[in-house]
């Protein structure tokens, strides 16, 4: 019998030492890395680099929201401009839609990709294409489904086109909506961007988003483009930006008048599809970069599974609800400053319950991922 209360005693002592290991360690991520973006301060001063700007858009089948979104982009407050679309095989109203606004807009430039039932291919191609057909050295990426917040978007974004950097991530959020679905997408794009946002201001920039990222011409065709990783569906922002930034030649706008804003995934189906294939880019990822992203997630995981089983244990009772009650309320605290900075309303109070729902949606698709590469080896 006193073996048995030696193992029982020694098992909880192992609970409660993995529980102090990830609450050590979730502090540490909010006091290093996620405190910066909080402590960040917002200027909406525009000043000039006197670049001039190509805006480039890839399109398939987004003739509704073309004629709907790019009329903000065409009419951007600044110099001189051009916005290239790349019609993506589109087998919708799209090109007619071009044209037509083409009319109207003197900076609208379009080329097209003709459908070819015997090549498959990806927006990788057709962001290549528009890089080789733009005009100027600094390009500026977004969406069909995006809306830049303001027309100084693109004045926001080009204060940084200057030496040294050649990379500048914005932040790309999504329309608030009802339902848990939309709180999920949008905490989501929130979480991710705090993740990228504050670990570029630590020295370690991993990734941008495709909705709201700009880099000079000459990085990527120096850097040979999407090649170490064009057969991968994704990657086209995240990989490369991976591959070429640097805590030198990256910087960052935050401003509410930088933002773009995009269309939310209106099922959980389509929502989980887009999960899964976002997360395979980051099997490829630099050593380091997956270290600092799967100790983060692990650590939160075991901090949520720790808790609870801790929660049955009246000797650490005391001192884990209140580590736990403490590391939450610094979580909140940074969270509710950074919502602030990146425009992100009503989700400060759901965000515990959000968080670990996301923890588990993307335990689940990574799990869905290796299994599904395994699965393809095997054949």
């Amino acid at each position: 019998m006193s073996t048995y209360f030696l193992h029982t005693d020694i098992a909880w002592l192992i609970i409660a030492a993995l529980f102090a290991v990830s609450f050590l360690i979730q502090i540490f991520y909010h006091f290093f890395f996620f405190l910066r973006l909080a402590r960040r301060r917002l200027t909406e001063e525009v000043t000039s680099s006197g670049e001039d700007v190509s805006v480039i858009i890839c399109a398939r089948n987004e003739g509704n929201n073309l004629e709907r979104n790019l009329p903000s982009v065409l009419e951007q407050d600044y110099g001189r401009f051009e916005v290239v679309v790349v019609n993506d095989s589109s087998e919708d109203n799209t090109e007619d839609v071009l044209e037509r606004l083409k009319k109207k807009y003197k900076n609208l430039r379009s080329t097209r990709i003709n459908k070819d039932l015997k090549f498959r291919h990806g927006k990788k191609l057709a962001l290549t294409i528009g890089l080789k057909a733009a005009s100027y050295e600094w390009v500026l990426l977004t969406d069909a489904d995006c809306k830049p917040a303001s027309p100084l978007w693109i004045s926001q974004m080009q204060k940084h086109f200057v030496s040294p950097l050649e990379v500048v991530l914005g932040y790309g959020g999504y329309k608030p909506a009802r339902g848990l679905l939309n709180k999920l997408v949008r905490y989501d794009t929130l979480f991710i961007a705090m993740q990228y946002f504050s670990f570029a201001m630590a020295g370690f920039p991993y990734m941008g988003v495709g909705r709201n990222l700009a880099y000079k011409k000459s990085l990527f065709f120096d850097n040979k483009g999407f090649a170490s990783h064009l057969k991968l569906e994704s990657g086209d922002d995240d990989l490369f930006i991976n591959e070429v930034a640097n805590k030198i030649n990256t910087g960052m706008e935050l401003s509410h008048l930088a933002h773009t804003c995009s269309d939310p995934p209106r099922s959980w189906k389509n929502w989980l599809r887009q999960k899964r294939r976002h997360l395979t880019t980051g099997f490829h990822y630099r050593p380091l970069h997956r270290f600092l992203l799967g100790a983060e997630v692990l650590s939160r995981l075991l901090l949520y599974g720790t808790f609870f089983a801790l929660l049955l244990n009246n000797v650490f009772l005391p001192v884990v609800i209140a580590l736990f009650i403490f590391q939450l309320i610094v979580g909140l605290f940074i969270r509710r400053i950074i919502m602030a900075r990146l425009n992100e309303k009503n989700l400060l109070l759901i965000s515990p319950l959000l968080e670990v729902i996301i923890t588990l949606v993307n335990i689940f698709c990574v799990a869905g991922n290796i299994l599904t590469l395994k699965r393809n080896r095997w054949r």
